[in-house]
């Protein structure tokens, strides 16, 4: 049996000034969410997003992970459409989304938009995400290099995203962790500053969690800060999953911004 322990950070950067990502680190469950819309509550759609998954996880939807994480997509879908329906000035808003689930044998990544997740095996970094981004969609094309998309003016549109449409799941997919493994999900107010290489270089240096997490923020900040960034960071150990350990970092810290808290019934033992 496999789980996670590791460590969350977020920061609303040097620009922004309040915070629109949320995040989750669990044993069984790592969540990032980076909401868009800015004045149309980013901030609700990821803190609705992350509270949702991390409710299904505690209550112990662990029996087929994929499956728990389509269904916990399509609540999310369903609550940020909800929050939409109560207040007009919302509309628009959106988040998106990269999450890993385990059941302590198998586990699901689900993803929508530009955040990431990355795998940390040995001493390589592998992406194993895919950007829903109109840039990336032109670099697929052959028409864009992956250095010219770094610059490209439009490298935000994202074109999928968790913003209310309940046809919309994402990439649903397993994920090959082993034990060892570290597992990185990050917004991209990290990697829009910070290259691959030099986040590896911050893993290779960092051995825990913690410390590493702290340097990637501070590496994001320090390359200016543009962006809320988010790093979730955990490495893959013995042990049971099943427990309601966990911290939510970012917008998700504030259940306010939970558009339905009731969502999400938590089971009670007979």
């Amino acid at each position: 049996m496999l789980r996670f322990t590791g460590a969350a950070a977020s920061d609303r950067g040097r620009v922004r000034d309040h915070n629109e990502d949320s995040g989750y680190a669990g044993p069984g469950l790592l969540v990032v969410a980076d909401g868009v819309g800015g004045a149309a509550a980013g901030e609700v759609a990821s803190a609705t997003a992350v509270y949702v998954l991390s409710a299904l996880a505690l209550q112990g939807a662990y029996a087929d992970p994929l499956a728990a994480l389509r269904s916990g997509v399509r609540l999310a879908q369903e609550q940020v459409a909800l929050g939409v329906a109560q207040d007009e000035r919302r509309a628009g808003m959106a988040t998106t989304l990269t999450a890993v689930l385990g059941d302590g044998r198998r586990f699901a990544l689900a993803h929508l938009g530009d955040s990431r997740a990355y795998v940390w095996r040995g001493s390589a970094l592998t992406r194993v995400t895919r950007d829903h981004t109109y840039v990336q969609d032109l670099v697929d094309d052959g028409r864009l290099t992956p250095a010219e998309a770094r610059e490209h003016p439009w490298r935000h549109v994202v074109v999928r995203s968790l913003g209310g449409d309940p046809a919309e799941t994402g990439d649903l997919t397993w994920l090959d962790v082993r034990r060892g493994d570290r597992v990185l999900l990050c917004s991209d107010g990290l990697t829009d500053l910070v290259d691959e290489a030099a986040i590896a270089a911050v893993l290779a240096a960092h051995r825990s969690d913690d410390a590493a997490v702290t340097a990637l923020v501070a590496a994001a900040n320090a390359a200016g800060g543009r962006d809320n960034v988010t790093c979730v960071l955990a490495t893959v150990v013995p042990g049971v999953p099943a427990s309601p350990e966990g911290v939510l970092v970012g917008a998700g810290r504030d259940p306010r911004l939970v558009v339905d808290a009731a969502a999400v019934h938590v089971r009670r033992s007979a």
